[in-house]
């Protein structure tokens, strides 16, 4: 296939990328189907990707991470973990690239020492609480408290739809400290999951992603002192704003390369199965569907790799990281709904990569903020 080169790796992301896709064939792959059986990635997960070094791309080596200081590395990770099944590039992805980022540059250093040594070797495993079951985009609106008593804070509320929420040793939770000042009440605590009052509720069942642990998290009478505290308090609401760029950004490196392996399969595919007489591929509108949907993710992948560069750089503006996740991911739903077509009633058959990777897709258009929500934030920039 004639695809246009990428220019925004070097040799030395190349020779991790060859290290990530290493690891995932060796100790993931063989071991997706207990995944998705079992709702989870098991700790022998963590604890190898910890031990390759996938795990601290953000952390710096002083606190046992990799201090890598180039988004490159996080983005290649992403690729490679999405490639495999939508599920473990967000299941990573929560852990690595969103979560730990807060605790390196919020963090105390007694809390850094305390707690990144064991998120960059897979022993702390990391999710964070922002949804609500009463409010989903709506962060500002959040009503899980924390009320001072004397020297401590006592935490009452519940999460939902927490990715790696089942499993989580820490969980970096967003709750209203000061209910007069509505966004700027909002403060970040780092909730054990061994803390008195904090309890788990089923994994959810979902749709698709069935190899990721999404629970609901409840706080009954929670104490937790000073030194859980991430951040300012009150400066929740604004470090959420400062991160969901990369957030989203992530989201979208997971949508462009999570459908476009499964493209590259159906193109395989097609050409394969026969029927009357050629292979489906050949069926002018197969081919100019599959020409349609090439050009449509080479050209998301290009937009989307010139913001990993801007990141990279510091210049990813949230406009722009709203852009990208909401369209990498309705071209990946396009995409992955067109390949479910080529394969005929295989495409239905939860067997079928395929099928799996469809119904995985879906919730792209809700998570991070929904297209929606994306599509007002660049409206408000064009200064409507």
């Amino acid at each position: 296939m004639g695809a246009m080169k990428r220019s925004i790796y070097d040799e030395d992301h190349e020779s991790f990328r060859a290290s990530v896709r290493a690891f995932l064939e060796r100790s993931v792959i063989p071991d997706v189907e207990q995944h998705a059986a079992d709702k989870a990635l098991p700790r022998e997960f963590w604890l190898e990707a910890g031990k390759q070094g996938f795990l601290g791309l953000e952390i710096p080596e002083e606190y046992g991470g990799a201090g890598a200081g180039d988004y490159r590395f996080n983005a290649v990770a992403a690729e490679e973990f999405s490639k495999v099944n939508a599920a473990l590039g967000s299941c990573w992805g929560i852990h690595a690239d969103i979560t730990a980022p807060y605790l390196v540059e919020l963090g105390t250093e007694e809390q850094k020492q305390r707690w990144l040594p064991g998120v960059a070797a897979g022993e702390i495993l990391l999710a964070i609480g922002m949804t609500e079951p009463s409010g989903g985009s709506d962060l500002a609106a959040l009503k899980t408290t924390a009320v001072r008593d004397g020297d401590q804070w006592v935490i009452n509320g519940s999460k939902t739809f927490i990715t790696n929420g089942y499993s989580a040793d820490l969980v970096l939770t967003a709750v209203r400290t000061d209910p007069e000042k509505g966004a700027r009440g909002i403060t970040l605590f780092a909730i054990p999951a061994d803390a008195p009052g904090f309890s788990r509720g089923r994994k959810l069942d979902k749709v698709g992603q069935d190899e990721s642990d999404t629970a609901e998290l409840f706080f009954e009478n929670v104490r937790l002192g000073d030194d859980h505290v991430v951040g300012e308090l009150g400066g929740g609401f604004i470090a959420m704003m400062q991160k969901l760029p990369q957030e989203r950004l992530g989201c979208a490196i997971s949508n462009v390369h999570h459908a476009k392996q499964i493209l590259i399969e159906t193109l395989q595919y097609t050409k394969d199965r026969k029927a009357f007489g050629q292979s489906i591929g050949q069926f002018q509108h197969n081919k100019f569907l599959l020409a349609e949907m090439f050009t449509s993710i080479e050209v998301t992948e290009a937009f989307v790799d010139q913001c990993v560069l801007a990141h990279d750089q510091g210049e990813l503006t949230p406009v722009d990281a709203a852009k990208a996740k909401w369209w990498s991911s309705q071209v990946q739903n396009d995409v992955l709904d067109h390949c479910v077509q080529l394969h005929g009633g295989y495409g239905f058959m939860n067997e079928y990569r395929v099928a799996r990777a469809w119904r995985d897709a879906r919730v792209s258009k809700i998570w991070a903020g929904s297209n929606e929500i994306m599509k007002e934030l660049i409206g408000r920039d064009l200064g409507l």
